[in-house]
This record gives C-alpha cells, sequence and structure tokens, in this order.
C-alpha cells in the first residue's frame, strides 16, 4: 500500500474524527492524536484536528488509539471453527479487537481441502476474513499436536498447488514439517507464488531449517511449540530461525504455551519479528467443556485447550488483546507489544491497508484504557464495539 507520510500531503474530506490521548499509528506516538477518516479510510493523522467543514467528532478521553488487531492463525470462537462458519468465529475476534484475521485450517483429508478452501472465497471477498492459512496436513508424525497423524502425508506438489489455486489467492500461509520428502520444492512453489510457507510441527535439523529458509520459508508456526527444543549439540530449528534476521516468529502469549520469561526474550532476541497469533480454538469465548477441532475432540478446563485424554495442548481460548495485555505485563514494550499484533503479522502475510493507522490504510482501529483493555473496536472507520 502506498501512503503519504503522516499528517502530511493533501487528504480527502473527512467524514469522522476519533479523538484520543494518544494515537499509536504502529510507527510512532501522537499525544494527543486526532485519526480523520473517510470513506472508511484514515485521510489524516496528526496533533490537532484539520480545519474545514464540521464533521461526526468523537472524543474517546483519556486512551490509547492504536490499529485493529491482524491475528494471522486463528482456528475458531464463539462455538465456531472459522473454516466452518467464519462469521460467527469472526464476529467474536471482532469484539475483542482484532479486525483483520486469518483462517486456519486444522488438518483433513487431502480430498476435501480444495473443497473446503474454495468455499471460503466468498468470506475474504466479503471482508470477513482476510485468507486462510493451512496448518497440515504436511506435519511431522512426532511433533502432530493436536492433529490427527493418520491423516498427515507428504507435501505432494500436485496436491499443494491443487489446493492453493482451489483458494483462487486466498490461502496466505501454509504449515509445512519441511524435513519430510517433497517439502522444499513445495517451499519453492509456494514462495514463488507469493504464499507464505511457514515452518512448523516439524522434527527438521538445524542444517534443513537453513536449507529451507534458504528455499522460500519466512515464517514458524508457534515457535517452541510442536517443535526439537534448543539442545547443546543438536540446536534444531529453534537457533536457525532466531538467527535469521529475515524470519517472522509467532508466539502464543497465553502463559500456557510459552513461559512468560521465554516470550520476553524472544522480544529482546528478535526485535521487529515476533508476530503475536492465538492459534485460538471454536472453545474462545465459551465455558469450559469438551469441543472438536476438526476431527479430535478437545476439553477446555480453566481456559487450557488439551486434545481429550491426553496432556497435549490443542491450541488456546486466547483473543489477541489480551496476548498483548499478556506481553506488556511480562515486561515488553507497549509499542512492541502493539506492533507484533498489529504491523509485524500485516507484513508477515502482506495484508495490505491494515496493521497501522497511516494515511490510505482501512480505518481499523482500537481504544485502549490503561490497563490495556479494548474499550472501543472501530472497523473501516465504523463503531462495531
Amino acid at each position: 500500500m502506498s501512503a503519504s507520510p503522516t499528517g502530511s500531503g493533501s487528504a480527502p474530506a473527512c467524514d469522522t474524527r476519533l479523538l484520543a490521548a494518544r494515537v499509536f499509528t504502529g510507527h510512532e506516538v501522537i499525544a494527543p492524536g486526532v485519526v480523520e477518516v473517510a470513506a472508511g479510510r484514515v485521510a489524516r493523522v496528526s496533533s490537532a484536528p484539520s480545519e474545514g467543514v464540521a464533521v461526526a467528532e468523537i472524543d474517546l478521553g483519556d486512551v490509547t488509539l492504536v490499529p485493529g488487531f491482524v491475528d494471522v492463525h486463528t482456528h475458531g470462537g464463539a462455538g465456531a471453527e472459522l473454516a466452518d462458519d467464519p462469521v460467527t468465529a469472526a464476529e467474536h475476534h471482532l469484539r475483542h479487537g482484532t479486525t483483520s484475521v486469518v483462517a486456519s485450517f486444522v488438518t483433513m483429508p487431502v480430498a476435501s481441502l480444495a473443497e473446503r478452501v474454495a468455499a471460503l472465497v466468498p468470506h475474504v471477498t466479503a471482508g470477513t476474513i482476510a485468507g486462510v492459512h493451512l496448518e497440515g496436513p504436511w506435519l511431522a508424525e512426532e511433533f502432530h499436536g493436536a492433529h490427527p497423524v493418520d491423516l498427515l502425508c507428504d507435501p505432494d506438489l500436485a496436491e499443494v498447488a491443487r489446493i492453493v489455486e482451489a483458494g483462487e489467492g486466498i490461502v496466505r500461509m501454509v504449515t509445512i514439517a519441511v524435513e519430510r520428502p517433497g517439502a522444499m520444492d513445495a517451499v519453492r512453489w509456494l514462495a514463488d507464488r507469493g504464499v507464505v510457507a511457514a515452518i512448523g510441527h516439524t522434527a527438521a535439523t538445524f542444517d534443513q531449517t537453513r536449507d529451507a529458509l534458504a528455499a522460500g520459508v519466512t515464517g514458524v508456526t508457534h515457535l517452541f511449540n510442536a517443535m526439537p527444543g534448543l539442545h547443546h549439540r543438536r540446536p534444531g530449528p529453534i537457533l536457525a530461525l532466531l538467527r535469521d534476521a529475515d524470519v517472522w516468529l509467532e508466539v502464543i502469549a497465553d502463559g500456557v504455551h510459552l513461559h512468560p520469561e521465554l516470550v520476553g526474550w524472544v522480544f529482546d532476541q528478535a526485535p521487529g519479528r515476533v508476530v503475536l497469533i492465538t492459534d485460538a480454538l471454536a472453545a474462545t469465548g465459551m465455558p469450559d467443556g469438551r469441543f472438536t477441532s476438526g476431527s479430535l475432540a478437545v476439553d477446555v478446563r480453566d481456559g487450557k485447550a488439551l486434545v481429550a485424554g491426553t496432556d497435549t495442548i490443542a491450541g488456546s481460548t486466547l483473543v489477541l488483546a489480551d496476548a498483548v495485555r499478556n506481553v506488556i505485563g511480562w515486561g515488553v514494550p507497549w509499542t512492541d507489544a502493539v506492533r507484533a499484533a498489529t504491523l509485524h503479522p500485516a507484513r508477515y502475510l502482506s495484508l495490505d491497508g491494515v496493521g497501522e493507522l497511516v494515511p490510505g490504510a482501512r480505518a481499523d482501529a482500537v481504544a485502549l484504557a490503561s490497563d490495556w483493555s479494548v474499550r472501543g473496536v472501530w472497523r473501516s472507520g465504523v463503531n462495531v464495539a
């Protein structure tokens, strides 16, 4: 997206002004700040309203206005899976400040994936979701997590192409265990077509990971989870990923998947590269109980989701606003936490026009109180929560 610098250049006449004690554009803090909206887009961001025709003016008071959150790895919410009922699930996350959500598919039979992906094309066109993420079936059996082992397989390039092409451009990311036969060819094919290849659910070695990065991998699906840990003689994928300055690092900051101190350490080690995700299940926003994730039963107790009858974590019941608040509470500077949930995921998946409050961007914004809780949500300039 081409955008003029904040607060400069000519801008269309605005129809709404949002006034806040602070505005964080994703690049700078403006205090006090004014976001002027025209036809659902940001027209101008500055420290004072522009002169001209009177418009609807909303004084939000002592809040920090930030870009709408962007969740690029989400399975569902409010009892619904995004792959099946994107409207219900996306609306739940929208009410909590996530104005752009990518629908993540759990592993399912290859034969049905193309049809299921194609069914979501109208929902991307309508703007309900921002795209599709295929988390499987090309994963490692050893690190299958909450994916059914009997459905995992090697990536056959013809099948990968058929599924991705069925989406008519809506498939934005594919998770792949790069050590599987055929994986490197799939990574190159995806990268050549602008689809993010993310290493994940993998048993890859350090050298295999470096080869995958050279082939076109640009991200990692939930760093540390579902992959070998760091070992003093077998560093595995994690060290290779941390040392590559061009790779995006997904982190689930729910206090269950990773220790808070480790989350802070990743922010320190990889400034500007952390992407906060939720990996949220349909159980998100629902009371504890039994749910399904794809074909697997999941039990949720005290908000923690486990594959039924096991101690295997099965995604989260997190919303991105809570991930941001958690990370800030763990000592990460608030601007870094917000970028990891807005600007970084948008750039990770090349989602133009979102993740920042700059002229020309979609007017998606979240008002955060002093305790970082959500006090208001706007999507395309319309107040939705």
